[in-house]
C-alpha cells in the first residue's frame, strides 16, 4: 500500500517531465537494488544474528519517515474516492491464489485435478474481476487506463522484468549457499557487481531515454536479460557465470523499470496517477511472485524429477531431501563425511540441472517481452509529447 503512494507523490511534486523522470529513475533503482538486496540482506543478518533479527531492519528507516513524513509530504491529487469494494477484494485474491496454487502444487506434485481445477477457479475468479471493474462506478483497478497500448505494454514488461530479476535471485542464493557453500556473507558480496551496474544504469538511462524511442530502448535493454540467462543456460552455472550473468541482468532490469514506470505514470492523466501507480506497483508484486513460482517452481520441479537419492537414506531422509535442495543439505548434515558429500552431489547436480532449464525458458521469455515492447511501445504519430 505505501508503494503506490509514493510513486504518485512524484507525479504530483515533480510536474516537469524531465525531472519527473530524474526522480523516477531514483525511486525505481532503490526498488530494483531493494528486490535484490532483501534476501542477500537477510542471508548475513542470519550469519550473524538470531532469526528474529530481520524483523527490526524496518525500524531504522520507519521511525524517521513516521516523523518527517508527515511534516515534508505534500498531498497528491486525489482520486475520486469511494468506499473499498470487498468482492473486487475478494475475485482478486481469489484469481492470484488460484494460478499460484496451481503452479506450486504442479511443481511439487505433478499435473492433476487439483492443478486444473486451481487454475479454473482462479481463470474465472479474473474473469469477474474484470467484468466488475469495467461496471463499477469507481472501480478498485481502473481499467480503462489499458486501452493505451503503451501504457499496457509498459506494465507488462515491468512485470516480465522484475519475474526475471526475483527468479533469478531465488535460484542464484540457494546456489551459491548450498551447492558452492558459500557463506551468506560471500554470496552477497558476490552479488555485490550486479547491484552495483543497477544503481549505475537505473541512473544513467535517464539521458538515453530522452534521446531513443522507446520501441527501441526496451527491447535492447530486455536483450540484456536475456542474455544473462542464456549464458547461464550454455556455460552453466559457475561462480564467475553467476556473477556475469546477474550484473547483465541488472544491467537491463535496473533501465526498464526507471524506463517503464516513467512512461506508466506520464501515460495517463493526472487525476489518475494514484491509480496507474497502484497498477504499475501490482505488476511488480506479481513479478516478484510469478518470478517465484513460475521460475522457482520450475526448478524445483526439475529438482525431484531428476534427483537420484543413494540407496543409505531412510524413507523420512528421502522424503525430505527429494522436497528441496535445502531439504538435501539438512539431511546430509546428519549423515557421515562421505555419504554426506555423495547425498550433496546428486542434490548439486539435480538443482544446476534445474537452473539450466529454467535459464533456457527465460530466454525465450526474454525474446517474447522484446517482439511485445517492439510492438506495444511504438507510439502513434498523432500521440502527444507527453506519452513518449
Amino acid at each position: 500500500m505505501l508503494m503506490p503512494s509514493t510513486l504518485a507523490l512524484l507525479r504530483t511534486v515533480f510536474e516537469e517531465r524531465e525531472e519527473r523522470r530524474l526522480a523516477v529513475a531514483i525511486w525505481a533503482t532503490t526498488l530494483t537494488v531493494g528486490s535484490a538486496l532483501g534476501p542477500l540482506a537477510g542471508g548475513v543478518l542470519l550469519q550473524f544474528f538470531d532469526w528474529g533479527a530481520i524483523f527490526l531492519l524496518a525500524v531504522p528507516v520507519l521511525i524517521p519517515l513516521l516523523i518527517l513524513g508527515p511534516l515534508m509530504l505534500p498531498e497528491s491529487e486525489r482520486d475520486a474516492s469511494s468506499p473499498l469494494d470487498p468482492i473486487s477484494i475478494l475475485q482478486s485474491m481469489v484469481a492470484l491464489g488460484g494460478i499460484v496454487y496451481g503452479i506450486k502444487h504442479g511443481a511439487s506434485e505433478g499435473f492433476d485435478r487439483g492443478v486444473l481445477g486451481a487454475f479454473l477457479v482462479g481463470a474465472l475468479a479474473g474473469w469477474m474481476f474484470v467484468r466488475r471493474q469495467l461496471r463499477l462506478p469507481v472501480p478498485l483497478m481502473d481499467m480503462t487506463l489499458f486501452r493505451n497500448g503503451t501504457f499496457s505494454g509498459s506494465v507488462l514488461i515491468n512485470l516480465m522484468s522484475l519475474a526475471f530479476l526475483v527468479g533469478f535471485v531465488f535460484y542464484a542464493t540457494q546456489f551459491l549457499q548450498i551447492v558452492l557453500q558459500m557463506s551468506p556473507l560471500s554470496a552477497s558480496l558476490a552479488l555485490v557487481p550486479g547491484q552495483i551496474m543497477a544503481i549505475v544504469v537505473g541512473m544513467a538511462v535517464v539521458p538515453v531515454a530522452q534521446r531513443v524511442p522507446l520501441h527501441v530502448l526496451i527491447p535492447v535493454l530486455l536483450a540484456f536479460a536475456g542474455v544473462a540467462f542464456l549464458l547461464v543456460a550454455s556455460m552453466g552455472s559457475s561462480l564467475g557465470v553467476m556473477v556475469a550473468a546477474f550484473a547483465l541482468l541488472n544491467i537491463g532490469v535496473g533501465a526498464i523499470t526507471t524506463v517503464s514506470n516513467d512512461v506508466i505514470l506520464s501515460a495517463a492523466p493526472p487525476a489518475k496517477a494514484g491509480a496507474a501507480s497502484a497498477i504499475s506497483e501490482t505488476a511488480y508484486e506479481v513479478g516478484v511472485v510469478l518470478g517465484t513460482t513460475v521460475l522457482g517452481g520450475l526448478v524445483t520441479a526439475y529438482y525431484r524429477a531428476g534427483l537420484q537419492l543413494p540407496t543409505f537414506l531412510s524413507d523420512i531422509q528421502a522424503t525430505l531431501a527429494s522436497e528441496t535442495l535445502s531439504g538435501a543439505h539438512y539431511v546430509a548434515s546428519g549423515l557421515p563425511g562421505d555419504q554426506a558429500q555423495q547425498l550433496m552431489q546428486q542434490a548439486g547436480g539435480a538443482f544446476e540441472g534445474g537452473i539450466a532449464l529454467v535459464s533456457w525458458v527465460a530466454t525465450g521469455l526474454a525474446l517474447m517481452a522484446i517482439l511485445i515492447a517492439w510492438h506495444s511501445l511504438r507510439l502513434p504519430k498523432a500521440q502527444p509529447a507527453e506519452c513518449h
